[in-house]
């Protein structure tokens, strides 16, 4: 299949989708096992009858698809809208829990998705005490420097699995027992992570995950948050209602969207390793293929401790903004988090590694996806290096070494 989700042809390639860490397209086999319950199998789960039967038990494969994926029990899945939602629960249920009991105290690593931020923010402006960790210029956390963080009133400690911009994976095994050793509750937000590397609640001591439908090739408005029943996470709910998901997530679930990431999951893990090698490859061909037109391209982030579909590229002198625009329609990239890109700043995430404006605003991200081919690689290699040389072209460049300061 190809980047847009059609079947493979032998047409030239004119348009390519590379932003799969914002969104990936629904896979047919999720689109087709989640059709029914859109028409004929359209009962409430939680209705008392037959078509309600129906439906709940779709929801409870789902649930138990979802669980199965991360090495959980399907008691411990919590259906939400998504993993903004997901992690809104987990930062703000907890820090509430526990502010009432003597854990005053959050730590987040800097590069946090925005709802990560602006959650631990709602809370430091309700009492929390907030710690805003800092990250090596690889964007991995230094485990040594988190353990220096955390203290008595160490409640929660909240580290994505894969950062949504430059692709990198944080050893969550080592932060993971460094909590558990401190009796600390560990949260990971893993929308970018499942399916991309191996995931384990058990094995990695994790207390809380979050998880995103539509970015894993199933449905958006709908996601997962795991919350370990032993030791048991607590949680204040966020959403008042009917008590649905054990009272911790209220309202009504949506059966159709609920089967769409059970299935979404079930992919994801069963074919993760042949897909992470597939992408390894049409990764690296991208990347020598822009190396060798534009060999001061920088690369953002840890260069083996990456997902393998992510590269996060600097072209000092050339606007990332201007890239984008001049890519067209012809190829589909964006200069960060979807969430963020009605900014003008240069990505926070980048200036965390310690890069300075001038580098950071010159960064595109490129998501490589499931559908990518070998020909789209190519193309989109060409069109980006075309572009970016044009730029520099009509700009005056700086002499010297890149300044990352």
């Amino acid at each position: 299949m190809s980047g847009n989700g059609n079947i493979a042809s032998s047409a030239p390639v004119t348009a390519v989708y590379l932003d799969h860490q914002a969104t990936t397209p629904v896979d047919p086999r999720v689109l087709d096992a989640m059709l029914p319950y859109f028409s004929e199998r359209f009962g409430n789960p939680h209705s008392n009858h037959a078509f309600g039967g129906e439906a709940a038990d779709a929801v409870a494969t789902a649930r138990a698809q979802v669980a199965a994926c991360i090495g959980a029990t399907p008691r411990e899945i919590v259906f939400t809208s998504g993993a903004t939602e997901s992690n809104n629960l987990a930062i703000k249920g907890a820090a509430e829990f526990y502010r009432e009991r003597g854990g005053d105290h959050v730590i987040v690593a800097a590069t946090e998705h925005k709802c990560v931020l602006e959650s631990a923010r709602a809370m430091a402006a309700a009492g929390t005490r907030i710690t805003i960790l800092p990250v090596q210029p690889t964007g991995l956390v230094d485990v040594g420097a988190l353990a220096d963080a955390i203290e008595d009133g160490t409640a929660l400690v909240s580290i994505m699995a894969v950062n949504n911009e430059i692709g990198v994976i944080q050893p969550l095994a080592e932060i993971g027992s460094l909590c558990r050793q401190h009796n600390v509750m560990f949260h990971t937000d893993a929308a970018q992570a499942i399916g991309k590397t191996p995931i384990d609640v058990e094995a990695m001591n994790i207390d809380l995950l979050s998880i995103s439908g539509h970015k894993i090739y199933g449905p958006m408005g709908i996601g997962a948050l795991y919350v370990r029943r032993r030791p048991r996470a607590r949680l204040v709910p966020q959403i008042s209602g009917g008590g649905q998901e054990r009272a911790l997530r209220s309202g009504t679930l949506p059966a159709p969207l609920c089967v769409g990431i059970g299935l979404a999951c079930d992919l994801a893990a069963d074919e993760m390793a042949p897909e992470t090698s597939r992408l390894m490859v049409l990764r690296e061909r991208f990347h020598q293929r822009v190396l060798d037109a534009i060999p001061d391209a920088v690369l953002n982030g840890h260069a083996e401790r990456r997902v393998a579909g992510n590269l996060n590229l600097g072209f000092q002198g050339a606007d990332a903004e201007t890239i984008v625009e001049r890519l067209d329609d012809s190829v589909a990239l964006s200069t960060g988090s979807a969430c963020t890109s009605s900014s003008v700043e240069p990505s926070y995430v980048l200036r965390a590694l310690g890069l300075g404006d001038a580098l950071a605003s010159s960064s595109v991200r490129v998501g490589l996806g499931r559908f990518t081919t070998e020909a789209e690689v190519d193309f989109a290699a060409d069109r980006l290096v075309e572009a970016v040389q044009q730029l520099r072209s009509e700009t005056p460049q700086p002499t010297g070494a890149l300044a990352h300061a």
